[in-house]
C-alpha cells in the first residue's frame, strides 16, 4: 500500500510542476525576465526563474504529506523550511546577483531548521569502518551538507537538461537506496523531488524552453543535501553527486576563490561557427567538467549532455554498490 502512496506523491509533484512551469514561464516572459541561451548560434531568449515551479511543487507536495503521517513531523518540517529558505535565496540571487561569498553562507544557514529541530542522526555508516559516532562534529558538518550540494548543482546548471537530468538520476538513486533499506516512509522525500525534476526536464531538455534560474538549481541541490541528512544516506549521496562536486572543485581551485559565474569574463566553453562547443584554451577561463570533456575535440551540446549524464549514471551505480558494501560492514 505504501508503494502506491509513494507513486501518488511522485505523480502529484510531477503534475504540479508540469502545469506550473509553462504558467511561470509565460509570466517571466511578460516581465522580460529572460536569459540568453549562449550555447546556441541564434542566441534565443529563454524565460528565467522557472525553477519556481520545482520549489512550489516540492513545498505543496510536502505540506500535503503532513496529513498522512508517513514521515516524522519534525523531519518533514525541517525539510520544508530548509527548501523554502534556499528557494528564497535563489529568488534574491536571480533578481539581484548575490556576492559569491554571501550566497554559500546563506545556503549554509538554511540548514538551521535541521539542526534546531535535531532532525539528524549523528551516527553515519562509512564503508570499511561501519557506524561512526559524531555527536559533536556532525551538527557542525550539516551546514556544509546543504551549502555544498546546493552550490554544486547550481554551478553545473549550464547546459540544456543537465540540472534536471542528472539530479533525476541522483534522486532516483536516493529513492532506490531507501527502498533497499526498507525505509519506506523516508522514501517520500526523494519521490517528491524526482517527480518535480522529471516534469521540469520535459521543458528544460534540448532545446530548452525554460531556464530554472538559481531558484531552481539551488533548491534542487539543497533538497538533495537535506534528503541525505534526514534519511541518513550521506555517503550514498556524496558518491552520486561526485560529478557535480568535482565540477565545483575544479572551478574553485582554478580560479582560486569563490566566484559568481556571471562575473567570469573568459568562459570555459566557447561556441564555434558550426554550432559545436569547444574548450576555451584561455588560461583565465575556469577549469570545469565541461571544459575537460571538450578538451579532446569539439562536441554538440547534446553530446556534452549525454557524457555528463553517463558520468552521473556511473556515480549513481557506484553509490548503490556502496550501499551494499555498507550493509555488509554494518
Amino acid at each position: 500500500m505504501i508503494l502506491i502512496f509513494l507513486f501518488c506523491f511522485l505523480a502529484l509533484s510531477f503534475i504540479l510542476t508540469y502545469f506550473l512551469t509553462p504558467f511561470i514561464a509565460d509570466k517571466m516572459r511578460k516581465l522580460n525576465k529572460v536569459g540568453v541561451d549562449i550555447h546556441k548560434l541564434n542566441k534565443p531568449l529563454i524565460p528565467e526563474m522557472c525553477g519556481l515551479a520545482i520549489l512550489t511543487s516540492i513545498i505543496i507536495s510536502s505540506l500535503i504529506l503532513f496529513f498522512f503521517n508517513f514521515l516524522e513531523q519534525t523531519k518533514l518540517f525541517s525539510f520544508i523550511l530548509t527548501i523554502a529558505f534556499v528557494g528564497l535565496i535563489g529568488i534574491l540571487d536571480d533578481l539581484k546577483p548575490l556576492n559569491p561569498k554571501l550566497k554559500p553562507t546563506l545556503t549554509a544557514l538554511a540548514s538551521l531548521p535541521i539542526i534546531l529541530f535535531h532532525s539528524y542522526y549523528p551516527y553515519p555508516y562509512i564503508p570499511f569502518i561501519g557506524k561512526v559516532r559524531l555527536t559533536i562534529l556532525y551538527p557542525l558538518l550539516i551546514p556544509f551538507g546543504i551549502a555544498v550540494p546546493a552550490n554544486a548543482v547550481n554551478m553545473m546548471d549550464i547546459f540544456n537538461g543537465v540540472m534536471p537530468g542528472t539530479c533525476s538520476l541522483i534522486s532516483l538513486t536516493a529513492l532506490i537506496a531507501l527502498l533497499i533499506l526498507r525505509r519506506w516512509n523516508e522514501a517520500f522525500l526523494p519521490a517528491i523531488l524526482l517527480g518535480a525534476l522529471l516534469a521540469f526536464y520535459l521543458y528544460n531538455k534540448f532545446p530548452a524552453k525554460v531556464f530554472s534560474g538559481d531558484v531552481g538549481s539551488l533548491t534542487v541541490g539543497a533538497a538533495i543535501g537535506a534528503i541525505a541528512i534526514l534519511t541518513r544516506i550521506e555517503v550514498i549521496m556524496i558518491i552520486a553527486l561526485m560529478p557535480h562536486i568535482m565540477n565545483a572543485f575544479y572551478g574553485l581551485s582554478s580560479i582560486g576563490r569563490l566566484y559568481e559565474r556571471r562575473e567570469i569574463k573568459s568562459r570555459p566553453v566557447k561556441l564555434l561557427e558550426n554550432g559545436k562547443l569547444a574548450a576555451n584554451i584561455n588560461e583565465d577561463a575556469p577549469i570545469t567538467l565541461a571544459r575537460l570533456i571538450l578538451i579532446q575535440e569539439p562536441l554538440t551540446e547534446k553530446e556534452v549532455f549525454k557524457i555528463i549524464m553517463f558520468l552521473t549514471l556511473i556515480s549513481s551505480i557506484l553509490a548503490i554498490l556502496t550501499l551494499f558494501l555498507i550493509r555488509c560492514t554494518s
